[in-house]
């Protein structure tokens, strides 16, 4: 290439290049064009400064068919936007229901089933499927006495569950950095849960993000104990942030353990983003797990 030739070349490649981030720019920005595999998902909790109107319409552009951890009273927005409630948020009743005091307490029983009941038939009422419950912190009481008591407690409510065609999922948290004595922390006691329950309506909600730390292993325990999985969130490793090249995780490598198992349900974003646009960061990481 002569002289002459090179400059051309480059007084093109600069007049172009406006041109390229235009494009570039409006392809982000344009409806997401997903491959219809997964169904996605983002909880509506790590978005609390975007108003839900505003995040059920960006979502939606991005490829989102539903949020997670929803409130009845909300449930309108949703489907004004045609959007679906992939996991109903917890009642909480004279502070129980929540992630501290749920139902490995005896005494926490009665207010939780009443509480319950009435979350149930508004789940079900909304035309939605899962709805979310909580083990509790140990608080001294020994692993095999709280399973033994959220066994009892859940037995209460799964006949309407199972009545009502609303599968509960109980979530599994990490107690060694954000929920510390939380006693659902594992997969092997959340499994023996769910077996000794014998419902199809009761399941785990697999917070990959919690049981990375906690197990690890993840596309091995997902490939091994996904018949007890109804669920499944989404996070960086480590510090909950975005879900790219930044943490430790492999999420296509994940998603694709997922959908090997079968599984039909939802995938729900659940990190914190930590950039400035955190609408650019949720559309980021629908891409990043679209398999």
């Amino acid at each position: 290439m002569n002289r002459r030739k090179f400059i051309q070349s480059a007084t093109l490649a600069a007049a172009a290049s406006p041109l390229l981030s235009q494009m570039a720019r409006a392809e982000d920005a344009a409806p997401a064009k997903l491959k219809g595999n997964i169904n996605h998902s983002a909880c509506r909790w790590c978005y609390n400064k975007v108003k839900l109107d505003d995040l059920c319409a960006a979502g939606k552009d991005m490829g989102l068919v539903a949020l997670d951890l929803i409130q009845p009273v909300d449930f309108p927005t949703l489907k004004k936007h045609g959007l679906v409630c992939s996991m109903v948020s917890n009642p909480v009743i004279d502070g129980l229901g929540g992630i501290p005091k749920a139902w490995n307490r005896v005494e926490h029983h009665d207010k939780l089933v009443t509480a319950y009941t009435q979350r149930l038939q508004e789940t079900a009422d909304a035309g939605y499927e899962r709805l979310i419950c909580f083990s509790g912190n140990r608080a001294g009481l020994d692993d095999a006495k709280g399973l033994e008591n959220c066994a009892t407690g859940l037995k209460r409510i799964l006949p309407l569950a199972e009545k009502l065609k609303v599968t509960l999922c109980m979530e599994l948290l990490n107690s060694k950095r954000n929920h510390k004595d939380y006693q659902c922390d594992h997969v092997a006691w959340g499994a023996e849960l769910v077996k000794r329950l014998g419902s199809e309506n009761f399941k785990l909600l697999y917070d990959i993000y919690h049981m990375q730390i906690m197990d690890g292993d993840v596309c091995d325990t997902i490939e091994h104990n996904h018949q007890y999985f109804g669920h499944y969130h989404t996070g960086g490793v480590p510090g909950r942030a975005e879900i790219d090249e930044t943490q430790e995780l492999n999420y296509p490598r994940i998603m694709q353990a997922i959908l090997a198992t079968g599984y039909k349900g939802y995938v729900a974003q659940e990190f914190i983003p930590k950039r400035p646009d955190p609408l650019a960061s949720l559309r980021q990481a629908i891409k990043i797990c679209d398999v």
